[in-house]
């Protein structure tokens, strides 16, 4: 009767080790699986927290706005502001201004987030609406030489709005990371200050998701941005006259002087064999017309030429109300 063969000694450390080495590559298998799996939970609570009940829409996520440092937030606009008409209107508005600023440096803004980050616009756009030359780099692809000058751009806004007490509502930080409502309020800063001959539509709000990340967790919460309020208020005309009140509490009665007007004009422009149906879009040669007005002895109208030519009803009302007052006892 043969015996069972017994096993080599030196067989058991190499069955070891094969344990050992499937056990190692079990545990990093496990340890990835876990890492992927906070990755994903982290997100996954982002998502969470801008779908918030208080959201009417979903909001796109993309991951970075998911994964913050500690401190670190980030803003989400709900879409249904995106989608407000008033809204992309100031967006056009605003992209045609730079454009039209910048039409000689044969630069073209397409999209405020992704053109105006890196400071290379804003520094071009600063230099030509103050006439000045900032010291900054040209041209400059790390992260740092951007915002080095991001930062030099800033400060010589900051130094051109501080007479004026505005509050600044960016940083260099918000612009590099391509928070567009930052980049909406240096913007219309900009615009108000040097008077752009732009009509900046009037109470533009958004909604805005803000993620911040405190203690590991994701909290959201909901703010509305004001970007813009009344043509006065913004270009710092701040005295209020009937046409405010008219189109703030009584845009009924607004028709009834509309035609009144259009009365008014026509009983004059008949003997040049002109008509004007439309206050809004039949305005033209207004920088002479606000000349001849001051030189009849009319006083300075509250309006502005550009406020007219870029059909602001308002300003076209107040500009025929001051004709109106002056020559109604001729007829």
């Amino acid at each position: 009767m043969s015996s069972a063969p017994l096993r080599s000694p030196a067989s058991r450390p190499h069955r070891m080790k094969k344990d050992e080495s499937f056990l190692g590559k079990l545990g990093g298998t496990l340890a990835r699986k876990k890492k992927a799996k906070e990755v994903s939970d982290l997100q996954e609570e982002g998502k969470n927290a801008i779908h918030a009940p208080m959201s009417p829409a979903s909001v796109e996520i993309h991951p970075e706005d998911t994964q913050l440092e500690e401190n670190e937030e980030r803003t989400v606009i709900d879409p249904t502001s995106r989608d407000d008409p008033r809204f992309k209107e100031l967006l056009k508005v605003l992209i045609d201004w730079i454009n039209d600023v910048l039409v000689e440096e044969r630069i073209i803004v397409k999209q405020l987030e992704e053109d105006l980050y890196d400071g290379q616009v804003l520094q071009k756009l600063l230099e030509k609406l103050a006439d000045c030359k900032l010291n900054v780099a040209e041209v400059t692809q790390s992260e740092i030489g951007q915002k080095q000058k991001l930062q030099a751009v800033l400060e010589a806004v900051q130094d051109l709005l501080r007479p004026h007490g505005r509050a600044l509502q960016w940083t260099v930080d918000s612009i590099h990371g391509k928070n567009l409502v930052a980049i909406l309020h240096l913007l219309v800063a900009l615009a108000t200050h040097f008077r752009a001959p732009i009509h900046l539509p009037e109470h533009v709000s958004v909604q805005v998701v803000v993620v911040r990340k405190r203690e590991g967790m994701l909290h959201s919460s909901h703010v509305t941005e004001e970007l813009t309020t009344t043509t006065e208020m913004m270009m710092g005309r701040f005295e209020r006259d009937a046409f405010d009140t008219l189109f703030d509490h009584a845009p009924d009665k607004l028709s009834v002087v509309k035609k009144s007007l259009i009365t008014f004009v026509n009983k004059h422009l008949n003997k040049l064999n002109l008509e004007v149906t439309e206050l809004e879009t039949q305005v033209h040669n207004v920088s002479f017309a606000f000349e001849l007005m001051l030189d009849g002895g009319l006083k300075k109208p509250k309006a502005r030429p550009e406020d007219v030519v870029n059909l602001d009803l308002k300003s076209t009302l107040r500009v025929l109300y001051n004709l109106f007052t002056k020559y109604k006892h001729l007829e």
